[in-house]
């Protein structure tokens, strides 16, 4: 049986980017998580115990988001995806940040990185 969590669209205001008015004043940033837990009990003892947390994963998300300021969604997805696996018993974490108010010279919906670990079973 395979167990996927999902959180989406976790919105957050933030200092990331590449130009300055970006660091300065800041922008929305949509944050979509998947985790796939590495035991998938929960569904069948509904505990708490034998789940993933939202919470914790929110937690972990708001941390990575707010320690420092990135200048790419690459380094920052990045760092909220090796944080989750690290610190979640999870066997695949995948995460989307989106950037809505992308600035470009033509009209975009969204930029986004996409990352995604998976920790591979011992042979």
């Amino acid at each position: 049986m395979t167990l996927v969590i999902e959180l989406a669209g976790l919105e957050l205001h933030g200092y990331h980017g590449v130009l300055e008015e970006e660091r300065r004043d800041g922008q929305r940033f949509l944050v979509d998580v998947e985790i796939e837990p590495a035991e998938a009990t929960a569904g069948v003892t509904d505990r708490i115990a034998d789940a993933i947390d939202y919470r914790r994963v929110v937690e972990i998300v708001l941390d990575v988001f707010g320690a420092t300021s990135y200048q790419l969604l690459e380094a920052l997805t990045s760092a909220m995806a090796d944080r989750l696996l690290a610190e979640l018993p999870a066997r695949r974490v995948r995460v989307r940040v989106r950037k809505p108010e992308v600035r470009l010279v033509v009209a975009a919906e969204h930029s986004a990185v996409i990352v995604e670990r998976v920790i591979e079973p011992a042979r």
